[in-house]
Parts: C-alpha cells; sequence; structure tokens
C-alpha cells in the first residue's frame, strides 16, 4: 500500500551571502516565484567583525535584512509581488509632498522642521510638475534629483527665469537635508502602500559636511560654574546639558513628570524633539543638582529659558567672564558630554545610547575628534637633541 507524502512547500524568500574579495558578505533575497527565481541584492553588507562595535553593527544590518525578507514573504503571499494593483501609483507626487509639509506645520513638535521640508518643496516643484506621479518616482528620477541640487543654485526658485548656473550653489549641508526630506516622502508612501517597492533602496544620500564640534574641557566646565551669570536658568541649562548630552529643544520642553526617581538615580523619560525616539535617561548626582526644586507635574523643569539669539549673546558674555574664547553654541554642551564619555573610555555603543543616536556612525565622529586632541598632545613633546 502506497504512502501519500506531503510536499514540503519551499520556502519562497531565502536570506543569502555572497563573499567579496575583500572579505566582506554583501546579502542578497533568493526569490523563488512562479517557477522563476530572482535575486534581489539589499546593498547590506556584513563586516569582518572583530570588536563588540563591529559584532553589533553585523547584528543590525542582519536584523534589516531578515524584516526586509519577511516583507517579500507577505507580497508573495498576497499576490502582491512585482504587482502594482494594489497601489495608488498614480496619486499626484507634488500633492502628496506638500501635505506631509502641512502636517508638520501644524504639528507643534515638528514645526522647526518645517522650513527645511518647505525648501525642498520648492526646488522640487522646479525639477518636476503637477503631472508627476508616483509611478514617475523611479531610482533614474531620484538621482536625477541629486544631479539636479549638485547644479541649482541656492535660491533660484525666487526668480522667475530656470538658470542654474547663476549665484550662489546649495551648500553641502542644504543638499543633505533636501535629499533626506524626499528620503522621507518617499519612505512614507511606501508605508501608506501608495508604491510596491521602494525606489530608494541602494541609493545613497549627500555626506554631511564635517563640521568642528565645539567642546569645553572640564577645567572649562569649572569656571563656567565659578562664573557670574545674568541669566541663571541659562547657566542650569547649559551646565545641566554638559552633564547629559540633552539638546536644548529637548532642556525647553522638560516637564517634572518627565522626572522620576528609580533607586539612587534620577531619570529622565522623554521623547526627542529632532527624532521622536522614546528614551530613558539616568542621570548623576551633580546633573540632578541643575534641576532645581521639584514642581508640578505639568511645569516646566526649566521654566523661562527660551532659546534666544538674546541667551545665546549672554551664553558667549558669559564664557568670555570665564576666561574661555571658544566659539561656544549651546550645542557645545552636548558636544562636551559626548568627549567627556569617550575620553572617560566609555564604549561608542553606550556613548550612542546616552545621545540617543538612531545610527552609531554619528557617534564615531567624537571618536575623531579625540583622535585629534591626542595628535595635539603628541606635538607639544619638546623636541630633544640626541
Amino acid at each position: 500500500m502506497k504512502t501519500n507524502k506531503s510536499k514540503i512547500q519551499k520556502e519562497p524568500v531565502k536570506l543569502r551571502e555572497k563573499d567579496l574579495t575583500n572579505g566582506n558578505k554583501s546579502l542578497y533575497l533568493d526569490i523563488y516565484r512562479d517557477g522563476k527565481r530572482v535575486r534581489e541584492f539589499l546593498k547590506l553588507y556584513l563586516i569582518k567583525a572583530t570588536t563588540p562595535l563591529e559584532k553589533e553593527q553585523n547584528k543590525q544590518t542582519l536584523a534589516t535584512a531578515q524584516a526586509i525578507k519577511a516583507k517579500r514573504q507577505i507580497e508573495i503571499q498576497n499576490g502582491e509581488y512585482g504587482f502594482s494593483s494594489h497601489f495608488k501609483l498614480d496619486t499626484p507626487f507634488l500633492q502628496y509632498y506638500r501635505k506631509l509639509c502641512e502636517d508638520r506645520h501644524g504639528n507643534p513638535e515638528s514645526r522647526g522642521n518645517w522650513g527645511n521640508w518647505y525648501s525642498c518643496l520648492q526646488h522640487l516643484q522646479r525639477y518636476c510638475d503637477e503631472k508627476t506621479t508616483f509611478k514617475n518616482i523611479t531610482p533614474d528620477w531620484i538621482e536625477g534629483f541629486k544631479d539636479f541640487l549638485d547644479n541649482v543654485e541656492k535660491d533660484a526658485y525666487k526668480r522667475r527665469n530656470n538658470s542654474l548656473t547663476e549665484g550662489k550653489p546649495l551648500s553641502q549641508n542644504s543638499k543633505v537635508s533636501y535629499f533626506n526630506k524626499l528620503r522621507a516622502c518617499i519612505n512614507q508612501a511606501f508605508e501608506d502602500r501608495i508604491i510596491p517597492i521602494n525606489p530608494l533602496r541602494g541609493i545613497d544620500g549627500f555626506k554631511q559636511d564635517e563640521t568642528e564640534r565645539v567642546y569645553l574641557t572640564t577645567d572649562e566646565i569649572q569656571k563656567l560654574g565659578q562664573a557670574e551669570c545674568r541669566y541663571p536658568v541659562l547657566k542650569r541649562a547649559f551646565l545641566f546639558s554638559c552633564l547629559t548630552g540633552l539638546r536644548k529643544s529637548d532642556i525647553e520642553k522638560l516637564t517634572w513628570k518627565d522626572v522620576q526617581k528609580f533607586d539612587k538615580y534620577t531619570r529622565i523619560i522623554f521623547k526627542q524633539k529632532k527624532t521622536g525616539g522614546q528614551e530613558y535617561l539616568d542621570i548623576n548626582s551633580q546633573a540632578d543638582h541643575f534641576l532645581g526644586e521639584r514642581g508640578n507635574n505639568e511645569d516646566r523643569v526649566f521654566a523661562g529659558f527660551h532659546y534666544s539669539a538674546q541667551l545665546l549673546l549672554e551664553l558667549k558674555r558669559w564664557c568670555m567672564d570665564a576666561g574661555i574664547t571658544k566659539a561656544v553654541t549651546f550645542h557645545s554642551g552636548r558636544h562636551t558630554f559626548a568627549v567627556m564619555m569617550i575620553t572617560q573610555e566609555v564604549d561608542i555603543y553606550t556613548v550612542s545610547k546616552l545621545l540617543g543616536h538612531k545610527e552609531i556612525s554619528t557617534t564615531q565622529i567624537y571618536a575623531k575628534v579625540i583622535d585629534k586632541k591626542k595628535q595635539e598632545a603628541v606635538e607639544k613633546i619638546p623636541e630633544f637633541k640626541f
């Protein structure tokens, strides 16, 4: 008597690795559908990991690849892979982008970022027109916009003619910002199921210009603590930033309900204004001192602190009175905290978590600052005659 053997259904999507000549591994999806096999290279790479940081980087890369694999499997199960019938590719692109602009203008949490969204819109309106739909948003279209930003002048949209060669070009940081706004728009369209495949995959954005990160030494922090400041709340807020790494925007909106006690630590629980990330930050007793006397839950911890040009001038005057001639801004407090942590040999992954960075590469910039500091120290070795 013959027994019926149940057929084992093959997994339609498999995550595979391809060895590269440099020793790294390129991740790709092996997709089998309707008797055909295709490869989708993810532009994700596993490096030869020897340090805890590199191993963590590989772990995050694999997690991203697994998430893409799961998404492809769902698309195949739903009959959506390779098809556009379930999506809204005819949605006008500029109309959709304007809606995202309006949403940010109406949201107090993101209103500060609205200006960059609006400026990007001005350039997008010159690059494409009202007939452009998401069907037109291809990798080539996106690369074309990158070329456009590389060549367009800063205020071209304010003039009636379409010259791209006259006037001052966009700064590198403006290019980074505008391309990131386009990226956010397309990613949102992908989440809203307007497009079936994200055309951004494999396209690199502009690289941020590396600017000098002004930070204070421990001696300079001590001098500031001892110097007189015309606005006591500015002094409290800035020194608090030096000891915690919090941005001025997060310090401004900090309320007492965000400040809680956990054993011997004071914990700040807040949502970053810049990234929207939920953060849990334990602070030490020195930072706790600058919080002051506890108020009602809805009261601002640093009541009266609203960063302005006037406070920036006072910050500079306060620094000068303390004998500090560096070009200090309020953000220097965050830089000071980061450099102080790395100088104390706190591992960069932990520093990244303390700062609330989404990417470790952002934190690694501070490691370069420390390298420069070491190089400057070596240069101070006196010359000997041997």
